[in-house]
C-alpha cells in the first residue's frame, strides 16, 4: 500500500484480499468492486489508477500480510526442522483461503503473477537460509543447499502457476504442506546418502 494511506485505505484492502480470495477478480469491474465496497469509484481511484494496479497493490497487500503472519509463526520454534516445517505449513494456510477461481484469476493476471512470482522467490530464499542454519547446527545433513533451494523454488513456482494443482489435484496449501513433509525428510540428519 502506498506511502500516507489512511486507515480507510487499509480497511478497502483489507476488504479487496478478503473478496478477491473468496471470488477472484477478473470478472468484476471498478464499478462492481465499489458497488460490493459500498465506497464511490473515485475512493477506487484514490488507491490505484486502474484495475490493474488495483489487483497489482491489492496482491502486495495480500503477501505483505501473510509474511508478517508466516514469520510470526515460525518465530517461536526453536530447530531448523520446526521453522522450516512451520514455514511451509504458515504459507499454506495463509493461500487455504483462496477459492480455485481466485488462483485461476491470479495465474490469468500479469500485475498479480508477478507480486506472486516475486513473493514465492523471496519465500524460496528464506528457506534456503533455514536449511542453511540446519546444516550449520548439524539438524539437517550436509546436502548441497543451492540444489534444494532451487528445487524448492521451482516447485513453489510450479504451485503458484498452478501446474501442481492441474497435475496432482492438491491445492496450493496443501501442496506447501506436502512440500514441507517432502523437504524435511530429504534433509533430517537421519537420512541416508
Amino acid at each position: 500500500m502506498a506511502a500516507g494511506s489512511t486507515p480507510r485505505h487499509q480497511e478497502l484492502f483489507d476488504a479487496l484480499v478478503a473478496l478477491f480470495l473468496a471470488e477472484g477478480f477478473a470478472r468484476s469491474t471498478l464499478d462492481d468492486l465499489a458497488a460490493r465496497l459500498r465506497c464511490s469509484k473515485s475512493t477506487l481511484y484514490q488507491l490505484a489508477r486502474s484495475k490493474d494496479e488495483l489487483v497489482r497493490l491489492v496482491a502486495v497487500h495480500f503477501f505483505r500480510g501473510a509474511t508478517a503472519r508466516v514469520e510470526a509463526a515460525v518465530a517461536p520454534c526453536a530447530g531448523a526442522a520446526d521453522r522450516v516445517e512451520a514455514y511451509l505449513r504458515a504459507i499454506g494456510d495463509e493461500l487455504r483461503p483462496g477459492s480455485a477461481v481466485f488462483f485461476a484469476d491470479l495465474a490469468g493476471s500479469a500485475p498479480a503473477r508477478d507480486v506472486y512470482r516475486q513473493n514465492t522467490a523471496i519465500a524460496a530464499a528464506r528457506v534456503g537460509e533455514m536449511l542453511a542454519d540446519g546444516v550449520r547446527t548439524g539438524e539437517f545433513r550436509s546436502v548441497p543447499s543451492a540444489f534444494v533451494v532451487d528445487l524448492v523454488g521451482a516447485q513453489m513456482v510450479r504451485i503458484q502457476q498452478g501446474h501442481v494443482r492441474a497435475e496432482t489435484g492438491l491445492g496450493d496449501a496443501a501442496a506447501y504442506e506436502a512440500l514441507a513433509g517432502l523437504v524435511l525428510h530429504g534433509v533430517a540428519s537421519g537420512s541416508g546418502g
